[in-house]
């Protein structure tokens, strides 16, 4: 387990997870309860309780009463029935429930309304139950994006993306959004609310099980070796062990309360994570030829995917983590540490 304090706390909690079957939710359980706490994992489809059951349960051998402090509720972002129920008995939110699309969709609101309509329902929903202390899960898309440049050690917690640039996605656009809403609701109608976001880049490392989204989608295209070329831009990366561990550790930690913390462990060019997967994995013969720009910029006139990287080509972006490191005692995964272990993952359950 990582350096960073998931300890067993001397006051057990009971925290709600929303979107407890997502692949940083599941590790968030998974931490929750070995530290002793309980956990209300919400579901939009409750017949996956049984999946987040079977996979939190081989980390927490020889804790026996791990299924009876695992409840699970049904929970609808686009709808208010059974958030008050929900909120009975609760210590902690944790919302990380939102949408993450591979691809950007035609209509922009389908994505932006329920990201930030459902972060307002929750928070509603717990300020309502007088419930002190949330946990969001943000991105570094609500930071990096837009005509703003990086300080001397990289980009900080008080940089926001400009949901007006042109080049900026749907999904880093409902990011941006759903968490200025959130700060902005707990500052005009629950100021006695604790809230504190944890902003994740790109998330890779080992899922707890095959059922992991979009999240690892980015290696197994490149595992599947179909790509002829490859773009010149820079993948910040984080392990979604460390992501879960912030989660817990922000709950408990007083001086994260009021404030935002960047999740980064490094940032790798696109294709040095192609030559690391084609070094551990030769027999696929894994693209690593780099497209040339003027072919980039020529099929980002056409696809949305690519142009939305094209103020990034040629670019290594970075991150300021002091506060993940300060607050939280974080010490991250190496970011090749995670490129591998999620491929490995993906190879060994067959995916690709």
């Amino acid at each position: 387990m990582r350096d960073i304090r998931i300890e067993a706390m001397a006051e057990a909690k009971t925290v709600l997870v929303t979107g407890s079957s997502g692949f940083i939710a599941k590790p968030i359980v998974r931490d929750l309860l070995r530290a002793g706490h309980r956990v209300v994992g919400s579901l939009r489809t409750p017949a996956r309780a049984d999946e987040v059951r079977a996979a939190v349960r081989p980390a927490l051998a020889g804790i026996e009463d791990f299924e009876d402090r695992l409840q699970f509720v049904p929970l609808d972002l686009g709808r208010d029935a059974g958030w008050d129920e929900a909120m009975a008995g609760i210590d902690v939110l944790m919302h990380t429930a939102s949408p993450f699309p591979m691809s950007q969709p035609k209509d922009e609101a389908a994505l932006i309304r329920p990201a930030v309509d459902g972060t307002l329902r929750a928070l509603r929903a717990a300020a309502r139950a007088g419930i002190g202390r949330v946990v969001l899960t943000s991105s570094t898309a609500a930071v990096m994006y837009g005509s703003h440049e990086p300080g001397p050690a990289g980009y900080v917690e008080d940089d926001w993306s400009d949901v007006d640039d042109p080049y900026i996605t749907a999904y880093s656009k409902s990011k941006t959004l759903a968490e200025r809403a959130a700060w902005r609701f707990v500052a005009e109608e629950a100021p006695e609310m604790a809230l504190t976001t944890i902003n994740p880049c790109l998330v890779l490392g080992r899922p707890l099980d095959g059922h992991y989204g979009t999240s690892l989608q980015v290696i197994e295209r490149l595992l599947r070796a179909r790509e002829p070329m490859l773009p010149d831009f820079g993948v910040p990366i984080v392990d979604v062990d460390d992501v879960a561990a912030m989660h817990v550790a922000a709950m408990d930690t007083d001086a994260a309360a009021g404030k935002r913390i960047i999740a980064a462990a490094d940032t790798l060019w696109f294709l040095e994570i192609a030559r690391r997967l084609g070094a551990a994995y030769p027999q696929r013969r894994i693209t690593t030829r780099r497209a040339p720009e003027f072919v980039v910029r020529l099929v980002g006139m056409f696809d949305k995917s690519v142009r939305s990287i094209l103020p990034t080509l040629g670019r290594r972006e970075v991150f300021d983590t002091a506060r993940a490191r300060d607050l939280l005692g974080t010490n991250f995964v190496a970011a090749e540490d995670s490129v591998l272990a999620a491929a490995r993952f993906i190879v060994e359950s067959g995916r690709v």
